[in-house]
């Protein structure tokens, strides 16, 4: 299998569902739970994604025996049930992979969703109209803005924008 497997312990359900949006829009099929009633075993052809919440051992050793099997695994856990699972997981393979978010020429630690915003923002849209031309809320907008400008490590978001042209060109 070439393409890398999403695997994902989170602890607040946005950050999953955002996750598995990017897995969506990258081709995987979302599956809501961890239960696989699939005859086959091997699901990597499928590019199938299971996600939801974790709240005990057995919820957890689904989510591993999904990974086991090729599908991603988008989790939502905590304490110490998530850093076990967490560390199942990682003997599939590597945490954190996200279909879809590469890294870019440019070298900003930017994903597609920030990156998006921004080229608006530089384009002159308020941050409102970027908003509703990238399909999020206002909130959610705002959100990874302030996401971009702590990756960028500057202040305010004009400066954001600015680095964001800058390397634009370079």
């Amino acid at each position: 299998m070439s393409e890398q497997v999403p695997l994902h312990v989170v602890a607040a359900a946005a950050e999953a569902d955002a996750i598995v949006r990017r897995c969506a829009a990258a081709g995987w099929s979302a599956h809501r739970g961890f239960a696989l009633l699939e005859p086959a075993w091997d699901l990597a052809e499928r590019r199938l994604v299971c996600h939801g919440s974790v709240g005990d051992e057995h919820t957890a050793s689904q989510a591993v025996l999904a990974a086991a099997r090729g599908a991603g695994v988008v989790a939502v856990a905590a304490g110490p049930l998530a850093l076990s699972l967490a560390a199942d997981l990682k003997r599939v393979g590597p945490l954190g992979l996200t279909p879809g978010k590469t890294e870019a020429a440019d070298g900003l630690d930017l994903d597609a969703e920030q990156r998006a915003l921004l080229a608006r923002l530089a384009a002159g849209s308020t941050i409102a109209a970027a908003a509703e031309a990238e399909f999020v809320s206002l909130r959610t907008a705002n959100r990874r803005i302030a996401g971009a400008r702590a990756s960028l490590g500057v202040k305010t978001t004009r400066e954001a924008v600015m680095i964001y042209i800058k390397h634009g060109r370079d």
